[in-house]
């Protein structure tokens, strides 16, 4: 698979899917920045961070456009894009997305996110 096609493929996972993606995807410690303050933000452990993903909590109708590729090097890469999305309680979300990989022995795992909400 493409590296391009693969990465968003694991990224909408971070949206729609659950526990075991995040604990299969992410790099051991991630940092998050997101716009809120709070427990989320800053260095976050794998397993701190899959512990959020309920099932009570997923986003659905996720849209993901605007996308780009950066490939500093072998072993990192940056994804970027525009999401639109419906939050858990119905209401509308769109944000500029950052999400930085880390290319480790088992595959590509998440070490940053950011979102910038628009």
């Amino acid at each position: 698979m493409e590296l391009e096609q693969e990465l968003f493929t694991i990224e909408e996972g971070f949206w729609l899917s659950g526990r075991a993606h995040f604990l299969a995807h992410l790099d051991a410690s991630c940092l998050l920045a997101f716009p809120q303050a709070g427990e989320m933000h800053g260095v976050q452990t794998r397993e701190n961070v899959a512990r959020t993903a309920t099932s009570e909590n997923r986003w659905k109708d996720l849209r993901m456009t605007d996308r780009s590729l950066l490939r500093p090097s072998a072993e990192l890469a940056i994804i970027s894009y525009r999401a639109d999305v419906i939050r858990a309680d119905g209401e509308p979300y769109a944000a500029l997305i950052g999400s930085a990989y880390i290319r480790r022995e088992e595959g590509w795992k998440l070490a940053f996110h950011q979102h910038s909400p628009l």
